[in-house]
């Protein structure tokens, strides 16, 4: 479903952003983050950070990067950052707006290439039957996230035990419409990285499931 239905959204739902939310995301926790806190604005992100001493802060706005941020939506510049048990709050145009939309999931979880099989195995073995997919991507008929499209369909691919194709997966991710717009915003936004990192297909073992809590929405990294 397109992200503006999400809060329609109940059962298991993954919400889907390779270009580069939950990408960024996967990396922020394979470089060491404990948790990622997800928020709606930029105005909540920075009021969090400036609430809580060493929280950093990552995202975009419009793909952009945000002055007061830590970091930009970039899984490079990420990967690069030694963040050995902190906490981050993430903000992005479509990916996390769209996870704090789906709030009557029964479980939610933060999907993209890198986790893409862990993702699977958590959703199958959730109990909670067929998973809704939330493309973050597909804004309206001219714009409707193909790389996201891609993305769920190899977690289903997965999740119903048939051929994975990864490799056609990455490469239609790469060559997509969103791989070249994002990389148009240019260096100070977008590492020439980005693309190539963001279909690394199950680069990690873990899937991230967004979890309400009494302080806001949290973000883990869960093993299988």
């Amino acid at each position: 479903m397109p992200a503006w239905e999400a809060p329609g959204a109940v059962g298991a739902v993954v919400v889907v952003d390779v270009l580069r939310a939950f990408t960024s995301a996967a990396y922020a926790f394979a470089a060491g983050a404990s948790r990622i806190w997800l928020v709606q604005s930029v105005e909540e992100a920075l009021a969090m950070k400036a609430a809580h001493s060493g929280l950093l802060a990552m995202g975009e706005d419009l793909g952009r990067r945000v002055p007061g941020f830590d970091y930009s939506n970039s899984p490079a510049e990420v990967a690069r950052a030694d963040l050995g048990g902190r906490e981050l709050v993430q903000r992005t145009s479509a990916g996390t707006r769209a996870v704090v939309a789906a709030s009557a999931a029964a479980r939610r979880w933060c999907a993209s290439l890198v986790c893409a099989s862990a993702t699977a195995v958590a959703v199958a073995g959730s109990g909670l039957g067929d998973p809704t997919y939330v493309i973050t991507g597909w804004r309206d008929d001219e714009h409707r996230g193909e790389d996201d499209v891609e993305t769920a369909r190899l977690i289903e691919r997965v999740r119903l035990g048939e051929p994975v194709r990864a490799r056609e997966t990455a490469e239609a991710v790469a060559s997509s419409r969103e791989a070249a717009v994002t990389l148009g915003l240019g260096p100070r936004h977008v590492d020439p990285r980005d693309i190539e990192l963001a279909t690394h297909v199950d680069a990690f073992d873990f899937a991230m499931e967004a979890r309400r809590t009494a302080t806001g929405l949290q973000l883990t990294a869960e093993h299988g």
